[in-house]
């Protein structure tokens, strides 16, 4: 059982959730009344946080992320899908026989049961190609099992996995280190930006993490983007994908610099990942440490893990809808094929052919899914990365 005593936070918690009075005071963790901690002194819950090596929290946040990847995979497949869809992938068979009528249909399309403008086609129905678009997120999920299979909810999670391990890996002890460092030289020198710490300390992180894993999330995009027509051919894995990307500038001269194709979208990307952390962090530090004082003295470790969860939860849900544009221009830039095209491209183009196409509607396509893995997965990491800290404290301690 953690304790966690009437006005205190328990000291395995991060240093922000601890010290930060986002009023604009910091406060020690056993006197939450008293005047803040002098700048030689640091609080309890701070030396506790730094006890923590970049290995261990480098450890604790991958198998957070590592949870919460395979849990919220459907919702990534689906929003993924809806963004591609509209920027024109098409996600039916391309024409191979006459149309038979106005409708369209083709011998390959296998039609659902339930579907009313199926027609019967040799031995088996068959639908028009407007039935394979995708009109919502449940639609998605119904048709990717339909057509593909229950495991392609899936595609992309070895990617995923792979794109998240060392992302969190990177960003939450960055995290973590860098608000630590903002927030003691501010206390010494300009108290009054001491409530920003979290916002600037999540900005740099997830700016470092963004560049340094950016072709992971170019081959996850891709893979969960388009699906394999041609049935028992298993669709390529993440280095297929990678490879595919490189494949049409192999005979150019210039092999190092095409390598920057592999960062395709790293520019809408920061965009969209830099304001989403500033946000979260930043929305997700003052709810925490409310929660966490409401659970005063009876507090335990399921309680904790719960005010952890629920504030990742509402500000992880907040970051995404704020930031689904960003995310629309993402997708679009990552599955351009043209490579040469993919190269010129901009953030501020994207953004502008999608609002001449679509206006605001086109902007938030996919919000819905993108909210609703967004939330749950920040509660996840959150609160998984607190508990296993809590757990490496308590081994180190011991």
């Amino acid at each position: 059982m953690v304790g966690c005593s009437r006005g205190s936070l328990p000291t395995w918690m991060t240093a922000a959730a601890s010290r930060v009075d986002l009023t604009g005071g910091a406060v020690s963790p056993s006197h939450q009344g008293s005047p803040s901690p002098s700048p030689s002194g640091p609080a309890p819950a701070a030396e506790a946080d730094q006890e923590l090596g970049m290995f261990e929290r480098a450890l604790s946040a991958a198998g957070a992320a590592f949870v919460s990847a395979i849990i919220v995979n459907p919702l990534d497949v689906a929003k993924t899908r809806l963004q591609a869809q509209a920027a024109g992938v098409l996600y039916h068979y391309p024409p191979q026989v006459a149309a038979l009528g106005p409708d369209a249909i083709l011998s390959e399309f296998r039609c659902s049961p339930s579907c009313t403008r199926g027609l019967i086609f040799g031995s088996e129905p068959v639908c028009p190609p407007d039935c394979f678009q995708y009109k919502g997120t449940l639609d998605v999920f119904l048709k990717v099992v339909r057509q593909e299979g229950f495991g392609r909810l899936w595609r992309g999670t070895n990617a995923g996995l792979a794109l998240a391990v060392p992302t969190v890996g990177i960003y939450l002890p960055c995290y973590d280190i860098f608000r630590n460092w903002i927030e003691d030289f501010t206390r010494s020198n300009a108290p009054g930006l001491t409530p920003y710490a979290p916002l600037v300390a999540g900005s740099v992180a997830r700016s470092l993490a963004c560049i340094a894993c950016s072709p992971i999330e170019l081959a996850r995009t891709r893979m969960q983007a388009y699906k394999e027509f041609r049935p028992g051919v298993k669709p390529p894995g993440m280095w297929k994908t990678l490879v595919g990307v490189l494949s049409p500038l192999a005979n150019s001269s210039q092999s190092v610099q095409n390598y920057r194709v592999l960062w395709t979208g790293v520019g809408a990307q920061l965009a969209r990942d830099v304001p989403f952390s500033g946000i979260c962090w930043s929305t997700l530090e003052p709810i925490r440490r409310k929660l966490l004082g409401l659970v005063g003295e009876e507090g335990n470790a399921a309680s904790v893990l719960g005010a952890n969860f629920a504030a990742g939860f509402v500000a992880g849900s907040l970051a995404a809808g704020a930031t689904c544009p960003l995310d629309v221009a993402k997708t679009r830039r990552q599955i351009e094929k043209d490579t040469e095209k993919a190269m010129r491209m901009t953030t501020r183009q994207t953004l502008t052919e999608i609002w001449r196409s679509g206006g605001v509607k086109g902007l938030f396509t996919g919000v819905g899914p993108r909210v609703a893995r967004a939330g749950p997965s920040v509660g996840i990491v959150v609160s998984f990365y607190e508990v296993v800290k809590y757990a490496l404290h308590q081994r180190n301690a011991s």
